[in-house]
């Protein structure tokens, strides 16, 4: 892929917060702009619950839903699970998940459905960044079960298939094709910021590049999260 056509990628952008991602909406494509980096998906919601208390229902509440869908047959219920947070709203979810570790089972949720989030509402960009990271089918594309050129709709269709797929199958490997989807994207950020970086920058253009490389750092720390999330579950250890 040419410099020029790397240089055309626009500004996909992500809001990312310590525990995950949701979607921006994508903006006109501007040349020379890498990927970049919203400030936090929410403020941490107020309130007079006992934090202990709070930890108690996330991680009751997270491993009730994915057990209620495991040993259910109605896609309805399927389909609720899945839109969780498009009904409920985010801070909802967030007031009891979006706090929780990492290495817990509603703090791999929490990052499975704003990665769900992120994926839906900016496809077309993530699109372009997949093609800028996977320009070539790897083990990652096998993984993550995305193609080699991907368009939008097969975005979406990716990331209803990762969330569903970690309530309905193998949830490790779920886990697994988050986490190659986060590694792939990353890189294409990384060759917006080379492409930037090749160019003589003004101000604003050096701090968006500062941006991406934030963006990169979570997106690779999200995932090692999955990856851990997978070892963990297949070791029965992701409560």
């Amino acid at each position: 892929m040419s410099t020029d056509s790397n240089s055309r990628i626009g500004s996909s952008s992500i809001r990312s917060s310590r525990t995950g991602f949701v979607a921006s909406g994508t903006g006109a494509s501007r040349p020379s702009r890498p990927g970049q980096l919203d400030p936090a998906i929410a403020d941490q919601l107020s309130g007079g619950m006992d934090p202990q208390q709070i930890s108690e229902m996330s991680h009751v509440s997270a491993a009730s839903l994915l057990d209620r869908v495991h040993h259910s047959t109605d896609p309805a219920i399927v389909k609720r699970v899945l839109t969780l947070v498009d009904r409920e709203g985010v801070d909802v979810v967030a007031e009891l998940w979006s706090d929780s570790d990492p290495d817990s089972l509603p703090g791999i949720l929490w990052r499975l459905y704003m990665l769900r989030s992120w994926m839906r509402k900016d496809a077309d960009g993530i699109s372009r960044l997949w093609r800028l990271g996977e320009p070539t089918d790897t083990a990652a594309s096998a993984i993550a079960g995305v193609d080699q050129a991907p368009e939008a709709d097969d975005i979406i269709r990716t990331a209803d298939s990762i969330l569903s797929g970690a309530f309905t199958g193998d949830f490790a490997i779920a886990l697994e094709r988050a986490g190659a989807f986060c590694d792939v994207i990353a890189r294409g950020i990384k060759t917006t910021i080379r492409d930037a970086q090749s160019r003589q920058l003004d101000g604003q253009e050096a701090k968006e590049v500062d941006a991406a490389q934030r963006t990169v750092n979570s997106l690779n720390q999200t995932a090692r999260d999955f990856m851990r999330g997978a070892s963990l579950w297949r070791r029965g250890r992701l409560e």
